[in-house]
């Protein structure tokens, strides 16, 4: 099985990538802790080595300037990839936010793009069962918009995949082994696949994103996937977005500044603050403000369904 190969990956890396190996050692280290937003749990985890990804210049001119940190060519010369069919390889990410923690790259440089992708995330899922899948979009939280790659984690971290999980959702569509709803949280709703046909999971996921809106001179809908097997099926879960970042990530008074860059795994419910003053300061108000502003607000995600309700009439 491949998983076994990935979990022979990460202990070789940690072993014999002394870089990998001093990363993953603080992340034993890292403190966490956890607050009521509007009834649902978060967690925030204090993870210094996340300033890399969480202050990183997203703007043209700097991506056109940076070697891209995931082509095999700029890569450093200890990390290993274990390849994944033919158009990916599966590394060690060496900024961690868990004790395990994946980066799938495609070999070739291309951007970031989930069109033509979903099923290539459902297939990752498959083949690992112990992990969470996850995609950042090229506005949403991705560290490499100019490199197409997945991500992955080992199961059990996150509070989407535990007590959220248990929240209802409101069918919208069902077909041959797949059912699209939609789960209603005011400060972040989300859209959520049930699937043990990938083919109609593919077409689901596909109407979803042909019906969200793509803003002038951007490729895809801003938003973050997440998929896991559960059983003999794949829970997808599609969080729409409306920003990358809040305005408290460029405040002036640094009192009031949070270097806060929500992702994938922010959405699912675990904050990772870079900084420790972030860490000890951000409350509840101040998060639930944060997710409003990055997540769609409720208007707009009910005008998302409305119009998902009317295409499939």
């Amino acid at each position: 099985m491949i998983e076994n190969e990935v979990e022979l990956l990460i202990e070789r890396q940690v072993r014999e990538w002394p870089f990998a190996a001093q990363q993953y050692e603080a992340l034993r280290h890292t403190r966490c802790r956890e607050v009521m937003v509007d009834g649902s749990l978060y967690r925030i985890q204090f993870n210094p080595a996340r300033a890399v990804s969480s202050g990183a210049k997203m703007d043209k001119a700097t991506l056109a300037q940076r070697p891209c940190f995931l082509c095999d060519p700029q890569r450093p010369s200890q990390q290993q990839a274990v390849a994944f069919g033919t158009d990916y390889q599966i590394l060690v990410n060496p900024f961690p936010i868990f004790q395990k923690h994946l980066t799938l790259p495609t070999r070739a440089h291309t951007p970031q793009s989930i069109e033509q992708r979903f099923a290539d995330l459902l297939d990752v899922a498959e083949a690992l069962p112990g992990y969470v899948v996850f995609y950042n979009g090229p506005y949403s939280g991705a560290s490499a918009p100019d490199h197409a790659h997945f991500q992955a984690a080992g199961k059990g971290h996150l509070p989407l995949e535990q007590e959220w999980d248990e929240v209802e959702c409101r069918p919208l569509h069902c077909m041959e082994g797949a059912t699209l709803s939609y789960m209603n949280r005011a400060l972040n709703p989300a859209l959520r696949i049930d699937a043990t046909n990938k083919a109609s999971a593919v077409m689901l996921f596909e109407r979803v994103l042909h019906t969200m809106e793509t803003r002038e001179g951007e490729v895809e809908p801003r938003l973050n996937l997440l998929t896991w097997r559960k059983g003999d099926q794949w829970v997808v879960w599609l969080f729409p977005r409306n920003r990358h970042r809040p305005d408290c990530y460029r405040e002036e008074d640094e009192l009031y500044r949070r270097m806060i860059s929500p992702g994938c795994i922010d959405m699912a419910g675990l904050i990772i603050a870079a900084r420790e003053n972030d860490y000890n300061r951000l409350d509840a108000e101040e998060l639930a403000q944060i997710l409003r502003e990055v997540s769609l607000d409720t208007a707009h995600f009910f005008q998302l369904i409305i119009q998902l309700k009317k295409n499939h009439e």
